[in-house]
C-alpha cells in the first residue's frame, strides 16, 4: 500500500505576533500556537506547515506580504542561505531585547524558580568581525539559491568554499565575503580557493568521501598572532608543501602554519595531530582584567578550546568575578574548567583557584596557561568532578568557599547536581550557553540555593545564542 502524501498546509497573511526563543517567532491560528523561523515579530507572512500537533505547529514563512517596522536591511549577501547569523534583519537593540526576554522566560517556565530582577544583559561593541576562531569549508557541490533551482544552464557541481548549507551535510554555500572574523580572513580563504582551481586540485566529495582540499581553520588573536590550520582530505605531500609555502609567501602575517590530514568520514580533527609546517605551531591570546595592568596570556594550540569573542569573554568573566563577589581568601573551585581560562582570571581575586576538567589534555593547557601568568594559587585535576570532590581531597585542597560552573550546552548531569548539593558552597556561579538546560539545573539545585543574581552576555551577534550567568546564595 503506498501511503499518500499528505497536501501542504498553507496559511496566508499571518501577523507574527511575538518572539518565542531559539530563533524562532510566534503567529497564531485557530487557537493553535505556531513557531516560525526566519520572520520578526510584526511580520505579515504565508506560512507554510512543517509540523502539526494538537496545541501548536512548526512553519515556514513562504512570502513576507508585510514587512515589520522592526526590520533592517542585512548588511552581508549570504544572509539567510549560509544559517550563520540569524538575525541580521533585526537591529542589535532589538536582539538584544529579545534575548533578554528569552532568559526570562526560560528561567521561569523550565525552571519554575524564584528570579530576582534581571540586570541589563550586557551587549557587545563590535557587532562584526568580533570571532577570533572560524572555520571554511571545501566542496564540491555548491548550494543553489532558490531562484537557481530549475535553471539547466546553472551546475550545482562546482567547487567552492565558504560555509555548509543549514540543514545540508554535502553542499556548501560559496561565500564572497563573511563579516565574522577580520581580514586576512576572506583573503585567505578565497587565495585557497583560487590557487587549487588553477592547479586542478579536487575538492572534497562528503557523500564519496574523497577529494584533497576540504577546511582551514583560522584563528586571529588580539596578540596580533594568527593561526593556520589546512585540513586535507588526501595525503598529497607535494601539493601540500606547494599551498603552504604560497599562503607564508602572500600572508606575511601568518605568525602559525600547520596541516591536518583527515581522512575519516567526519570533520572532527580532535582526535587527529596537526603538524607544524611554519612557527611554533600556538598562538597567544591576551585577556584584559578589570585594571590595564591586568594583562592575562593564554597558549592556544590548533585543538584548545577559547571562548571565540575575545572581548566579550572578557566581559564575561569579569560579570562573573562581580557574581562571585571575591575578597582575596576564598577557595574557588572552577568546574568544566576547560584549558584554566575562567579560574586564571580570577586567581587573583581569589585566595585559592581549584580547577576540574574531564579532558586531561584540556587540564595540560590550563596548567601551562597558569605557568605562563605565573599563577601560583591554582591548581588543575584530571577527571570527573563527582569521583575527583571527595572527603580526602577537600582535607588536601580546601572546601570550596564559592563554586563556578560553566558546563557543555547540555547543562549538568543530575549526579553533579546532587555532588554539589553535598558539597553545600556557600556560593555557586552557574555560567551557561543554553538557558533552557540552565533552568532545568536550576530547578534541581532550588532546595538548597536560591538565585540572587541573573545576568547575560551577548557572545555573539546577530545569532539567536545567549550566554547566561547565575549566582546562587545557600539559604
Amino acid at each position: 500500500m503506498v501511503r499518500r502524501k499528505k497536501p501542504a498546509v498553507l496559511l496566508p497573511n499571518l501577523l507574527i505576533e511575538d518572539y518565542a526563543a531559539e530563533g524562532k517567532c510566534i503567529a497564531r491560528h485557530d487557537g493553535k500556537v505556531i513557531f516560525v523561523e526566519g520572520v520578526v515579530p510584526g511580520d505579515r507572512a504565508d506560512l507554510r506547515i512543517t509540523k502539526s500537533k494538537k496545541d501548536w505547529a512548526e512553519a515556514v514563512a513562504l512570502n513576507i506580504v508585510e514587512k515589520s517596522t522592526e526590520r533592517v536591511d542585512p548588511f552581508c549577501d549570504h544572509f539567510g542561505v549560509c544559517g550563520g547569523c540569524q538575525w541580521q534583519m533585526l537591529p542589535y537593540e532589538k536582539q538584544l531585547q529579545y534575548k533578554q526576554q528569552q532568559v526570562e522566560q526560560t528561567l521561569k517556565r523550565i525552571g519554575k524558580v524564584n528570579i530576582p530582577a534581571i540586570q541589563p544583559i550586557a551587549g557587545a561593541s563590535h557587532t562584526t568581525e568580533y570571532r577570533n576562531k572560524i572555520e571554511y569549508t571545501f566542496g564540491n557541490k555548491r548550494y543553489l539559491l532558490f531562484a537557481e533551482l530549475g535553471n539547466e544552464a546553472i551546475s550545482g557541481l562546482s567547487n567552492v568554499a565558504g560555509f555548509h548549507a543549514r540543514g545540508f551535510f554535502d553542499k556548501v554555500v560559496d561565500i564572497n565575503t563573511c563579516y565574522l572574523q577580520a581580514s586576512p580572513s576572506n583573503e585567505i580563504r578565497n587565495f585557497i580557493k583560487t590557487m587549487a582551481l588553477q592547479k586542478g586540485w579536487t575538492f572534497y566529495d562528503s557523500r564519496a568521501h574523497q577529494g584533497y582540499l576540504r577546511n582551514v581553520q583560522l584563528r586571529l588573536c588580539r596578540s596580533g598572532e594568527l593561526m593556520v590550520n589546512v585540513i586535507v582530505g588526501e595525503d598529497k605531500p607535494a601539493q601540500t608543501k606547494a599551498l603552504l609555502n604560497a599562503l607564508l609567501d602572500r600572508f606575511a602575517g601568518i605568525t602559525t602554519l600547520l596541516y591536518t590530514v583527515n581522512t575519516k568520514w567526519n570533520d572532527s580533527i580532535q582526535d587527529l595531530q596537526p603538524i607544524v609546517f611554519s612557527g611554533k605551531g600556538y598562538v597567544e591570546e591576551l585577556l584584559y582584567g578589570s585594571s590595564p595592568d591586568e594583562v592575562y596570556r593564554f597558549k592556544i594550540g590548533p585543538l584548545s578550546f577559547f571562548q571565540t569573542n575575545t572581548a566579550q569573554a572578557e566581559c564575561l568573566y569579569r560579570l562573573t568575578a562581580q557574581a562571585a563577589a571575591l575578597t582575596g581568601q576564598e577557595t574557588l573551585y572552577d568546574l568544566y574548567c576547560g584549558t584554566g581560562s575562567i579560574g586564571i582570571f580570577l586567581s587573583r581575586k581569589a585566595g585559592r583557584i581549584v580547577g576540574v576538567e574531564q579532558v586531561a589534555a584540556a587540564i595540560e593547557d590550563a596548567k601551562e596557561n597558569a605557568r605562563i601568568n605565573q599563577i601560583a594559587n591554582a591548581s588543575f585535576f584530571a577527571g570527573d568532578v563527582i569521583d575527583i570532590c571527595t572527603d580526602s581531597f577537600f582535607e588536601k585542597q580546601g572546601r570550596p568557599d564559592v563554586i563556578v560552573t560553566d558546563p557543555p550546552r547540555a547543562g549538568m548531569h543530575e549526579a553533579l547536581i546532587d555532588s554539589l548539593l553535598t558539597i553545600a558552597a556557600p556560593t555557586l556561579v552557574y555560567v551557561s550557553c543554553n538557558p533552557a538546560t540552565q533552568a532545568r539545573d536550576l530547578q534541581r539545585l532550588d532546595s538548597l540555593y536560591q538565585i540572587t543574581l541573573v545576568q547575560s552576555v551577548d557572545m555573539f551577534p546577530h545569532t539567536h545564542h545567549i550566554e547566561n550567568i547565575v549566582r546562587l546564595t545557600r539559604r
